[in-house]
């Protein structure tokens, strides 16, 4: 029986770590065979609001943005499993560029699978310092695209022996219409924030109004708790005030609650294009961009990283960032084209299987054991 821990945010928490890491674990510990303990990341905010016992401690073991003790706790806890998987993004730990993972890491004393889901291809010489003696300090690197690893040896200087390639895992979602609507349907979804990309996309279906009858674009998801704290609701604001200046709020809609699984599985059924006009040309991996090429559905994405990797096959179109003339172009080829949508479903279905979230686990037990077994001997 292997114990498996994981150091990651976590449902309730609503970002794409908290997700991914929840169906990982879950794909991952099998009644009988394995458990699993959460070490759940919070900031400050989320702290004050987490469950504790009448002794006041938390209920289930968390890391708490810079503070001390909790980093203590959480490595205790950690060090009671057999493997522990962290993921790390910059933003989610404590200290300059989240350098309070450092600390967990280094009191590690079992096998620790660290999992990167952003390589920085410029970064400042402190975030250097940091993945460097992350990966230093992992027994075992993670990443989920080629294009990811070779960063890392180009930019940080990484034993790429060290570095696995899994990658991201996906549900399964039916192709089905489970709610009628006429016409033809773009969708963007996932927490809103600047860079997402979103004002191009209403640009470029501002371009497709005028020759393509029926268009909508749905634009699903809650602003990310961290900019909604910050900045409130001012990009989504600034998104309505330009359908409103480009005349399309008819054709555009902007739906702003959190998206649930059946909601979400309903919402890319319904697609007949997926679009990811993303602003970040770094981003390494993209959950909504994997969920998008499992379930089959044509995908029209700017050139950030793990597009470029996905979509390299046939599932979908590479556009310039910025570009809404380029997303207008792609959208009406797979729209009015039936042949270039058939041939983008046939190759994104192809892969799928290699890519559900039980192929994924599978792959995260074998590097598992094979980490015990080295550290045994």
């Amino acid at each position: 029986m292997t114990h498996y821990g994981f150091l990651s945010t976590f449902p309730p928490t609503r970002c794409g770590l908290a997700t991914f890491t929840e169906s990982l674990a879950d794909a991952l510990v099998r009644s009988g065979d394995e458990y699993g303990t959460i070490v759940r990341v919070l900031d400050r905010t989320e702290a004050r609001g987490h469950p504790s016992s009448p002794s006041g401690t938390p209920v289930h073991p968390v890391l708490v943005v810079d503070d001390g003790l909790s980093t203590v706790r959480a490595t205790v806890a950690l060090n009671r499993c057999d493997v522990v998987i962290v993921q790390h993004e910059y933003g989610i730990y404590g200290g300059r560029d989240g350098d309070q993972v450092l600390d967990v890491l280094a009191g590690v004393e079992v096998p620790a699978i660290v999992v990167l889901h952003t390589v920085v291809v410029s970064p400042t010489p402190h975030q250097r310092e940091v993945l460097v003696d992350v990966c230093r300090q992992a027994s075992a690197v993670v990443v989920m695209t080629v294009h990811a690893r070779d960063n890392l040896a180009a930019h940080y200087g990484v034993d790429l022996a060290r570095v696995h390639v899994i990658p991201h895992g996906v549900k399964h979602v039916a192709l089905r219409e489970s709610e009628p609507h006429s016409g033809r349907r773009v969708v963007t979804w996932g927490l809103l924030s600047p860079g997402k990309g979103i004002e191009w996309g209403i640009r470029a279906v501002a371009q497709l109004t005028a020759v393509t009858a029926n268009l909508e674009y749905v634009v699903a998801g809650q602003t990310h708790p961290k900019v909604l704290a910050q900045a409130g609701e001012r990009y989504r604001d600034s998104l309505s005030r330009l359908t409103h200046e480009l005349g399309v709020e008819s054709s555009v809609r902007i739906d702003g609650h959190y998206l649930g699984p059946n909601e979400l599985a309903a919402l890319i059924a319904s697609a007949d294009v997926v679009l990811l006009p993303y602003d970040s040309v770094d981003q390494a991996t993209s959950g909504v961009l994997a969920e998008a090429v499992a379930a089959g559905v044509p995908v029209v994405a700017t050139g950030f990283p793990h597009a470029v990797e996905l979509l390299s096959t046939g599932a979908g179109t590479v556009v310039p960032h910025r570009d809404p003339d380029a997303i207008a172009r792609a959208i009406s080829e797979i729209l009015t084209e039936s042949s270039v949508a058939d041939r983008m479903r046939d190759v994104a279905l192809r892969e799928t299987n290699q890519t559900t979230w039980t192929a994924v686990a599978a792959r995260y037990r074998i590097l598992g054991e094979e980490l015990r077994a080295t550290q045994a001997a």
